[in-house]
């Protein structure tokens, strides 16, 4: 298989996950939360996830996201009666998710006066 492939599996994938996560995350934040709703477009979202060749992810932000698929997941089988403390749980993994992926878009630039060179 070569580069280019693999390279299209590997965002094909992340694109399948990070659609359930927002997906997920705004089923979750809704302020008429339905359960039983919430539930069945967690299946049928599993849906495309499973339509896609999955690809080994390294890096802690895509690990994570795919803890969290998990757990979304598990919750959606068994949960309990009110389903308020495993919605609340997700919500704050979802942020602490969205958190760690900013953390790696913006990283600082330790010397950037010293790259900056305009000829004055």
């Amino acid at each position: 298989m070569d580069f280019m492939h693999e390279k299209q599996l590997r965002i094909r994938y992340i694109r399948v996950l990070e659609k359930f996560f927002t997906r997920t995350v705004s089923l979750l934040k809704l302020e008429n939360f339905d359960k039983n709703l919430f539930k069945e477009r967690t299946v049928k979202n599993y849906e495309d996830i499973k339509k896609v060749k999955s690809v080994e992810l390294n890096s802690q932000y895509l690990s994570q996201l795919i803890a969290f698929i998990n757990k979304t997941l598990q919750y959606a089988e068994n949960s309990s009666e009110t389903f308020e403390n495993e919605r609340n749980t997700l919500l704050k993994e979802a942020n602490l998710l969205q958190k760690e992926k900013k953390r790696n878009t913006y990283k600082k630039d330790k010397h950037k006066r010293a790259k900056f060179d305009d000829g004055y």
